[in-house]
């Protein structure tokens, strides 16, 4: 029964990926809001929310619409977890490292220090036991979690100055998202909270020393690169956003098993194709931000160390007093490490080689 359900769900991600309509019986017209975490100029990841209502009203002929709105228009961005778990609307799309400050354990299948890449994430979820893992923690919310894009590579971080060792955080007033605070605090940073929309400018104030990019494609439409020059990479902090589509449980159980599944698949789809958005975007960003006055820096090693260290630190703080933290995270990093080991023999060294080649 598990292989059919495979092959069924395997061709019906294919005729979505082909743009074909599957039959879909004939049901009642079924509506749905469904509330972004990110603001309309943010095109690719407020974007994400339109691909998959556009996939849900192909594959059912039009008769599911999801009406998508962007942060603000219903309810801020940092309630709209607040407004699946309460019914007053069916779904949103959103990054659940925003909601780290409820519960760490949020940020695990969306963003943390030293993470797994895209790739990685999604082995876990579909191959380990990621689904199961987070799927019980949501359930508590009463809502159902649905891998619903991811961006793919870890983003830089924009610094009014150069970031030569551990020891320049100190003081130093940032603003980042999900874990990231935690672990620079404990360098010495001063984390700041701001609205995404006061970000920009307070950095090219000065009020802040550093704030966190999001990808080079997105920081250059919001001009991070007017408000700093050094970018500073890799973005340890992150190894690629992965976005969810947390929907209503209630709402979700009132769906059609053919609904249900073109839910599946339309999220499977969005997935994929943000990725591919990304990859297309960010090195044509990168290169205009660098012709433009940006100066692109790698954190030195050290840099790193500390902050692996310290990101090492936090985990074990979080294990002590966070159950839920310490069962799913303690799966999640035995899987990281597995497939570290199977990278340090394959892509990494690929990789490495043709970066160092002249073309």
């Amino acid at each position: 029964m598990q292989r059919r359900s495979l092959i069924q769900r395997g061709a019906l991600a294919g005729l979505v990926a082909a743009g074909i309509a599957p039959a879909v019986h004939a049901q009642a017209a079924t509506r749905w809001r469904l509330a972004s975490g990110f603001a309309r100029p943010l095109d690719l990841l407020y974007g994400g929310a339109e691909t998959f209502a556009r996939k849900v009203g192909e594959m059912t002929g039009g008769r599911f619409q999801i009406e998508v709105h962007a942060a603000g228009e219903l309810m801020p961005a940092r309630a709209v977890l607040d407004g699946v778990q309460q019914g007053a609307i069916e779904a949103c799309h959103t990054a659940g490292a925003s909601f780290a400050a409820k519960d760490e354990v949020f940020a695990i299948g969306s963003a943390l220090p030293f993470g797994m890449n895209a790739r990685q994430l999604s082995a876990w979820m579909t191959e380990g036991n990621g689904l199961k893992l987070t799927r019980e923690f949501y359930g508590r919310l009463d809502a159902l979690n649905f891998s619903c894009g991811n961006t793919g590579a870890p983003a830089g971080a924009w610094f009014r100055r150069e970031i030569r060792s551990p020891h320049d955080f100190k003081g130093l007033k940032f603003c980042f998202g999900g874990l990231a605070p935690r672990v620079l605090e404990r360098l010495g940073g001063v984390p700041q909270k701001l609205a995404d929309s006061e970000v920009v400018a307070a950095l090219a104030k000065g009020t802040i020393g550093a704030a966190e990019g999001l990808s080079p494609y997105d920081d250059q439409k919001l001009g991070l690169q007017k408000a700093a020059s050094h970018y500073a990479y890799p973005g340890w902090w992150s190894a690629g956003l992965q976005l969810e589509l947390l929907v209503n449980r209630k709402a979700f159980d009132a769906l059609s098993a053919e609904y249900k599944a073109i839910v599946e698949a339309a999220c499977a789809f969005t997935q994929l194709d943000m990725q591919a958005r990304y990859a297309a975007r960010n090195p044509v960003a990168l290169q205009q931000l660098i012709r433009g006055g940006t100066v692109a820096q790698a954190f030195p090693k050290p840099v790193l160390e500390a902050a692996f260290k310290a990101t090492l630190d936090l985990d074990r703080e979080l294990s002590a007093r966070n159950a839920g933290w310490k069962k799913i995270h303690g799966d999640y990093l035995a899987f990281q490490k597995e497939a570290l080991s199977g990278a340090r023999y394959a892509e990494a060294p690929f990789d490495a080689f043709l970066q160092s080649m002249k073309w």
